[in-house]
């Protein structure tokens, strides 16, 4: 694409405003960021898009949603009429725009004589994911960046399920993308019009009311909660997201009498003023949260994302101070309550199934496998754990009790098929009360684990690689792996290599070839002899490799040397 040639036709288009118009005449002369902007379009992945929210092709702007839109509406077309008038769901984040953009959507959509159910303002993911499915939508569409800092803004596609958009419908609308010219292709109906043709709808406090009604039905253990809802103490923030109602709503419903919300993360403001990033896997975001445990006396922290996808939990450590849980420790740690509670309540299944990525701790296998609940891989993304899921109890396997991947997602219950933060915050909390009951914090419970099933760790590394050629070095890395595979890591023996692009394993010392069940992917597995796992993975969503080290020592000290000195060459890798 010649991205002058772009440039020139956004800026002579007369869909732009005054303010879009104004913003690209002042990139004249900046070769470097016009080329940024209009080099190629956002790649459109089974994510949907993700991107900084800037005036131009390769930015998230109205135009952009307009464009990505008219191709989902082309593929949902082809389905028939009767999947128009099923027609999709559409909710937004908090983010700058997202009411815009999700409002946009929305009226491409109708245009094209889809029916829209578009909530009224911004909910969680999980509630869209619930949509999809409670009123029998053929997709779905979330205005939101997730957890990324507040110059991103994304489009996150779904399919029927409630799952997120599977390869070959998101290639589908790649390529009729390719198609449509982004300012004379698109529909769009003037929004109040489409409301008074029936063709939009709005969703509120009736969706709401169905959604925490299947959420409140996982509570397994009241009695517990009720045993020490005087002095057990919850504070609770939502990043100024959409958690900011309805986890506080099921905590309180679940019986926490002092919960303690932080009042300056409660407003709803998309650039998120009191934090760096609006991530709970960054502990430094709980700066506030952790003042005012300190100042209440609280135990146990939670934070949520700002589409209330994702939960962080932080508890007191046996010195006072506050310490962050792991996403791979908090999913050991709910998977392990959770079998027990169930079995306790009379709730748990006859074949229980627990669902796990390639990349999530091995201990989690270990935790299920010891309590009868049999532990499956997917690859990384819910929509694969979705479709694990419909697949093993769609042919009457067993049921699936939780699923959950590293990076602070799981997914409980029937009703939705995505991460959700608002199901998981109160689950957790049911957990934190139970062990309080015990005479137990989590960090106790953690340690009584690690003791009981192996000194367990995981790091997860970030390779950045921006700019311009970062795809191509990350293309390149993977390519040299492949080239030239390490025949020990660290000093340590690597005993098999797996490639799950085309599901290869190699026995290192043999060389003898099978085949594993999962490929499709790009991933490289090297299992070494100290039981280490290290995994290599190029980022769907951002311009990075990630690296994932998963380790088992010992003793603490003995796990945490492994994780320094595999971290050491990890750093080798870095272009």
């Amino acid at each position: 694409m010649d991205y002058r040639k772009e440039y020139e036709k956004w800026l002579a288009s007369p869909a732009l405003s005054e303010d879009e118009r104004a913003e690209l005449k002042a990139l004249e002369g900046n070769d470097k960021e016009i080329k940024a902007r209009f080099y190629g379009p956002l790649e459109f992945g089974t994510a949907g898009l993700r991107g900084t929210m800037y005036t131009g092709l390769h930015n998230m702007n109205r135009h952009v949603i307009r464009w990505a839109t008219q191709g989902f509406a082309n593929v949902i077309r082809a389905e028939g009429t009767e999947a128009m008038k099923k027609g999709v769901a559409v909710c937004m984040d908090c983010r700058n725009h997202s009411a815009e953009f999700a409002r946009e959507t929305a009226c491409v959509m109708a245009a094209n004589g889809i029916h829209v159910r578009l909530f009224e303002s911004l909910r969680p993911t999980p509630e869209l994911s619930f949509a999809v499915r409670e009123y029998g939508c053929q997709a779905g569409v979330n205005v939101t960046a997730s957890h990324n800092p507040k110059e991103y803004n994304g489009y996150k596609v779904y399919w029927a399920d409630g799952a997120q958009l599977p390869p070959q419908h998101a290639a589908a609308i790649a390529a009729r993308l390719e198609q449509i010219d982004i300012f004379t292709g698109v529909k769009r109906m003037a929004f109040d019009d489409a409301v008074k043709a029936g063709l939009i709808t709005l969703l509120g406090e009736e969706t709401d009311k169905m959604f925490m009604s299947n959420v409140m039905a996982m509570i397994n253990d009241r009695a517990s909660v009720a045993q020490v809802a005087d002095s057990f103490k919850v504070v609770y923030t939502p990043f100024h997201g959409c958690g900011w109602k309805l986890v506080p709503e099921a905590l309180r419903g679940l019986g926490v009498k002092n919960l303690y919300c932080v009042e300056q993360q409660m407003v709803l403001d998309g650039t998120f003023p009191t934090v760096a990033s609006p991530n709970p896997e960054n502990p430094e975001g709980f700066y506030l949260a952790i003042q005012l445990a300190d100042k209440v006396g609280a135990d146990f922290i939670l934070g949520t994302d700002p589409d209330s996808d994702r939960v962080g939990i932080m508890v007191r450590s046996h010195d006072g101070s506050f310490v962050p849980v792991t996403g791979n420790q908090t999913g050991v740690l709910m998977l392990d309550y959770l079998i027990g509670a169930m079995r306790r309540a009379g709730k748990l299944p006859e074949h229980p199934y627990f669902l796990k990525t390639i990349v999530t701790t091995e201990m989690a296998r270990k935790v299920a496998e010891a309590n009868g609940v049999t532990c499956c891989d997917t690859f990384t993304g819910f929509k694969f754990m979705a479709e694990k899921k419909n697949e093993l109890e769609g042919q009457g396997k067993g049921q699936i009790i939780m699923s959950y991947e590293e990076s602070y997602g799981y997914m409980l219950g029937d009703y939705v098929r995505d991460k959700d933060a608002v199901t998981a915050s109160l689950i957790l909390t049911e957990m934190a009360a139970w062990y309080a009951a015990q005479g137990m914090t989590l960090f106790d419970a953690l340690n009584a684990l690690y003791e009981k099933y192996g000194y367990y760790g995981e790091k997860t590394h970030n390779l950045v690689m921006p700019g311009l050629d970062g795809l191509e070095k990350m293309a390149q890395l993977m390519r040299d792996l492949r080239a030239d595979p390490p025949a020990a890591i660290a000093g340590v023996e690597v005993l098999r290599r797996k490639d799950y692009t085309d599901g290869s394993v190699i026995d290192c010392r043999t060389g003898e070839k099978s085949a594993m069940e999962l490929s499709g992917s790009n991933v490289l597995r090297y299992e070494l002899a100290d039981g280490t796992t290290i995994l290599v993975r190029p980022s769907g969503t951002e311009p990075k490799i990630k690296v994932y080290v998963l380790t088992i020592g010992e003793t603490p000290a003995a796990r945490d040397e492994n994780l320094r000195k595999y971290g050491e060459w990890v750093k080798t890798l870095q272009r």
